[in-house]
């Protein structure tokens, strides 16, 4: 998938791309396939705001996705590659030999008309689903699971993929697209080669009110703010925020500050960090 650039007829189409849609199927998206999906606007159960700047944006459907790939051993055809608003990756529609169809995230070079299937016994091939135990290690893999059954839940964004590093006993080391190196199951399943649209990571906004169709409202420095309204405002003219390190409009760390539990439970799997430590 390419990279359109547009003309600089304005300020806003200036330094202005999106991803050229050409290979996607024309059709509309599968009616049986789609939900609801109500706005929340960064709100919670309780109508207050857990999440800043959300809020607008264009109405959307959301396209129900196969994460698990459990109808095993039943060959699927693609019948289109389409675009879905819920996420950077393109989805695919599969239409089973037996009638039914399901959404699946769209691996790079699956076209129209190719077949896949799910199972221990399927092939080394782009779009095939299996568990762990199966795949090979060195494979390039996506929509990992990280518990069996629970759906993949690991490398599903556009661009990204896994690689199966080693098996040892009950678990498969993987390498994550972060460069962390993490335990899973052996039974978990998981999708041959890496998601499509890979030139997501190229596209430019351009303008604000881009933005806006996706749901992001403005965002405002706190070093801007009056004192009364964030940590880091006031002073004269650009002041430094007058604290050890950088906090959140409610006084906690932020920017770098490490959030995740220290006994979390699933601390144990992980074999290297991110960060390589």
């Amino acid at each position: 998938m390419s990279i359109k650039v547009y003309k600089p007829t304005g300020n806003a189409r200036r330094n202005m791309s999106t991803t050229d849609y050409k290979g996607l199927s024309k059709c509309g998206p599968e009616k049986s396939l789609l939900a609801p999906m109500n706005k929340k606007s960064g709100r919670n159960s309780y109508g207050r705001i857990t999440v800043r700047h959300r809020g607008g944006g264009n109405r959307r459907k959301y396209r129900i996705i196969d994460f698990k790939r459990d109808k095993f051993d039943v060959p699927a055809t693609v019948a289109t590659i389409e675009y879905d608003p819920n996420r950077s990756a393109h989805i695919a529609l599969l239409q089973y030999e037996d009638g039914e169809k399901r959404y699946i995230i769209a691996p790079a070079d699956l076209k129209v008309g190719d077949k896949v299937i799910s199972g221990a016994a399927a092939d080394i091939k782009t779009g095939n689903a299996m568990p762990l135990t199966s795949i090979p290690v060195g494979t390039i893999v996506h929509n990992v699971e990280m518990y069996p059954g629970r759906g993949g839940q690991l490398a599903r964004a556009a661009g990204n993929s896994a690689q199966l590093m080693a098996k040892e006993g009950a678990y498969a080391l993987l390498r994550l697209p972060s460069g962390e190196l993490r335990n899973v199951p052996v039974g978990c399943m998981a999708t041959i080669g890496q998601v499509g649209n890979l030139d997501h990571e190229n596209v430019k906004i351009g303008k604000a009110g881009r933005k806006r169709h996706m749901g992001w409202r403005p965002t405002v420095r706190g070093s801007v703010m009056n004192p009364c309204d964030h940590p880091h405002g006031g002073g004269e003219g650009k002041s430094p925020i007058g604290r050890p390190g950088p906090v959140t409009p409610w006084g906690k760390p932020a920017l770098g500050y490490k959030t995740r539990a220290k006994k979390k439970a699933s601390n144990k799997l992980i074999v290297k960090r991110r960060n390589g430590k």
